[in-house]
């Protein structure tokens, strides 16, 4: 009797089985409703976003030419000053003197030269005569010019109207061609340097503007190439490309994201579309209503959409919704064909891959 139950029983659990082997079987040959696009190419902006520095225009350390004491200095802290001012001045007292002392040296000579001058008119002494004092009075102009340059040298001035940042030093210090005495630099005209990969050198053009933002706004400036360094770092392989900043004002020194713009042409899809893979990246596009898995290679991509540069053409019928339940040439079913226009993605959300 309890060999029949058994029996009973294991009969019982095989037809369960089997029906539920062929439920499944059932299931896996009802079609998957997916939302598919058709690929077509579309024009979209874009930006490739790279690091910048802002500069002034015109930035120098101030310092002396000279060691000596400062007898003299106007170097107010932030003050705007015009091209030429005096700064700064270093004790020229024992020049001073020194060029004294060869100016009356050199109306003695001169006198000399004059009076020997004559003598040779009427053949009173010899041409090596007048030649050696003619040489005098030439020496000593010389020294006398020598002894300007180095008295100008004790004076510090203004090499171009702009504004002065904060004194180093006080009067009366002793300072040397080492001694920082303060900076000026021009802060009206703002100028951008920054680093573009080779890839992208296309972009920075003489004459293209660029975005100019900071970490701490999200305002976007405005700026314009105006050189390009004619080598590649071949370190780097970055080109080194500088802008001048159009309106607004950043401070010199500012780190900055400076976004090249880009025109691209190119096919767009939702990023839920793309299948991951640790070697590569798939879609799905549907064939004669069956599911094949291709590869793509992406482009720039943001949040919402990637741009697929191959694997796919216009006119493929790519899955966007429902991409976790299609198994490879399987049956789906198609409920919506979606018709959102993915160029109108805003360019600023768009990066390089």
């Amino acid at each position: 009797m309890n060999d029949k139950r058994y029996v009973i029983v294991l009969f019982v659990m095989f037809i369960l089985l089997s029906c539920h082997r062929k439920a499944e079987k059932i299931k896996d040959k009802l079609p998957v409703t997916v939302d598919v696009i058709v690929a077509e190419k579309v024009h979209f902006p874009s930006s490739i976003e790279v690091n910048g520095e802002s500069l002034s225009e015109e930035m120098i350390e101030l310092h002396p030419e000279i060691s000596g004491r400062l007898t003299y200095l106007n170097i107010p802290d932030g003050i705007t000053v015009q091209k030429g001012t005096i700064l700064a001045k270093i004790n020229d007292a024992d020049l001073q003197a020194q060029l004294e002392q060869q100016k009356v040296q050199l109306d003695l000579v001169v006198k000399t030269e004059q009076r020997l001058k004559e003598l040779l008119k009427i053949n009173g002494i010899n041409q090596s005569d007048y030649d050696a004092a003619l040489s005098q009075v030439n020496t000593i102009n010389s020294n006398i010019k020598v002894l300007g340059a180095q008295i100008d040298k004790t004076v510090v001035r203004a090499a171009f109207s702009g504004k002065l940042g904060l004194r180093m030093v006080s009067p009366g210090a002793y300072v040397t061609p080492q001694t920082l005495l303060g900076t000026l630099q021009q802060s009206d005209n703002i100028k951008i340097d920054f680093t573009v990969p080779d890839f992208y050198a296309n972009l920075a053009q003489v004459g293209n503007i660029v975005s100019i933002q900071t970490n701490e706004s999200d305002v976007k400036l405005t700026a314009v190439i105006s050189a390009i360094e004619p080598q590649i770092n071949v370190d780097t392989r970055n080109i080194k490309a500088r802008a001048r900043l159009n309106s607004g004002k950043i401070s010199p020194g500012t780190f900055l994201k400076v976004l090249l713009n880009k025109d691209e042409e190119g096919i767009l899809v939702p990023s839920n579309a793309l299948i991951p893979d640790a070697s590569s990246n798939q879609v799905i596009i549907i064939k004669n209503r069956k599911a094949v898995f291709v590869k793509v290679e992406t482009g720039i991509r943001n949040a919402d959409a990637v741009e697929l540069s191959s694997g796919v053409n216009s006119g493929d019928t790519i899955v966007v919704s429902g991409v976790l339940f299609v198994r490879p040439n399987a049956y789906v079913k198609v409920r919506n064909v979606k018709t959102q226009s993915l160029a109108s993605i805003p360019d600023s959300n768009l990066v390089s891959k």
